[in-house]
């Protein structure tokens, strides 16, 4: 699979996986921010990847895709969000 490929797909998974993971906190719980933190830092990630495969550097949106579908993995893994027990957008624990 040609690089330019693999980063297309992967930005397609991470934007249904943002889509998807509802955070899954009370709003007074003080895992809230946190878990409003992990969506924040996915989002910023996927946007510098969007950002950098429009300039053509598809290594750095690669990188960026990786790190942004990794915050929603990890937030999904600790109870975080819920994804509706979707394994095939999210590493879960079971």
């Amino acid at each position: 699979m040609a690089l330019r490929d693999l980063v297309d797909k992967d930005i397609s998974l991470t934007e249904q996986a943002l889509a998807k993971a509802a955070i899954a906190v009370p709003a007074r719980s003080h895992l809230r921010k946190v878990a409003e933190d992990f969506v924040g830092m996915a989002r910023a990630y996927y946007e510098d990847a969007k950002h950098f495969r429009a300039k053509g550097e598809l290594d750095k949106a690669l990188a960026n895709i990786n790190y942004a579908h990794g915050w929603l993995d990890a937030g999904a893994r600790l109870g975080l969000f819920d994804v509706g027990g979707d394994d095939r957008l999210f590493t879960l624990a079971d």
